[in-house]
């Protein structure tokens, strides 16, 4: 059986949670973790007591030039995606990255531009579209449930932001952080691959003055192909209780994503009730799709034109100055 040499640049929240995935019964008879890399020697030394035969490193490049990597995880902020990734790119080994794909739209086109070149697997971290409670919503929309699409709402309210669990330096910069970027990137590509393509009609974000820091609030009007409006609202820093949903307003109902995985559904006229989600509708772990589609089986990965697409959005969002193309 073909085992795959994976490696992880980033051994933050998300790097940690990978290599925990990848040692799960049902992917370590297919992946082996090999080598890691990590910029803070703290976060090395706390690693190696769990992983004492795991070889180490702070330098990315030195670890790809001292072992054979089929995979390479990536999960450091963004702004260190593109030079982490094009050296992959260049020696032609697979690529698994965190979301969004880049720092900017620039860098995520060159990014997929390398990556069809070099003929490599290219994976984007994108795991809403896999979630049970998504997989239903997509079910109920092909069906027409609901009849027409109206109009669809998405709501990021954040009382604290970052959230008690996100502190650190670079999710607090207007550079590379806020929500915007960290959650409603999720959404963005999850609407279009339920929906389709949008557009960036207008958007107005308020950033605090003076500062590097991140947006605080924002409101902006999409639409996708057809012309459907979809309509942004979020907040941060306010008193009451945090909300990421999304509404589907349709000619013969309304269907609610709230707070990422509650279903909800009802008529025109009626109160939303609960959906029934089957659990055994999740495709979840995503890294499952990506050593799948290495090993030439079949799998449903998002790649780096999805990456791409999101990517557009999300910065004519963040950019309302600049064009959206």
């Amino acid at each position: 059986m073909t085992t795959i040499k994976m490696a992880v640049v980033g051994l933050g929240k998300m790097g940690l949670h990978m290599i925990h995935q990848a040692e799960q019964t049902e992917l370590s008879k297919n992946v082996e973790i090999v080598a890691v890399c990590d910029s803070s020697e703290e976060h090395l030394i706390t690693f190696t007591v769990s992983h004492p035969a795991t070889k180490m490193y702070t330098d990315y490049k030195q670890m790809l030039d001292e072992h054979s990597v089929d995979l390479l995880y990536i999960a450091v902020p963004p702004k260190f995606h593109y030079p982490v990734v094009m050296e992959a790119l260049k020696r032609q080994i697979h690529v698994f990255c965190e979301k969004p794909l880049a720092n900017s739209v620039e860098e995520a086109k060159a990014m997929l531009e390398a990556a069809e070149k070099a003929g490599v697997v290219h994976a984007i971290h994108f795991s809403m579209p896999h979630e049970p409670s998504v997989v239903k919503l997509r079910e109920l929309i092909e069906q027409e449930t609901i009849g027409t699409i109206r109009k669809i709402d998405l709501i990021l309210q954040f009382p604290q932001w970052p959230r008690a669990w996100q502190q650190n330096a670079w999710i607090t910069s207007r550079e590379q952080g806020g929500f915007i970027l960290e959650v409603g990137i999720h959404w963005i590509h999850m609407i279009q691959n339920v929906f389709g393509a949008i557009r960036v009609v207008s958007s107005q974000v308020q950033y605090p003055p003076n500062t590097g820091e991140c947006e605080h609030e924002i409101q902006a009007e999409m639409e996708l192909a057809d012309g459907t409006r979809v309509q942004l609202s979020g907040i941060a820093h306010f008193a009451g209780e945090e909300r990421v949903s999304m509404i589907v307003y349709g000619t013969e109902g309304t269907i609610a994503l709230e707070n990422w995985d509650q279903l909800l559904s009802g008529p025109v006229g009626q109160p939303l009730g609960s959906v029934e989600v089957q659990e055994s509708l999740s495709q979840l772990p995503v890294l499952k799709h990506v050593i799948s589609r290495i090993l030439g089986k079949p799998s449903r990965i998002y790649d780096f034109n999805d990456g791409y697409q999101a990517q557009l959005v999300l910065e004519a969002l963040r950019n309302p100055n600049q064009s959206q193309s």
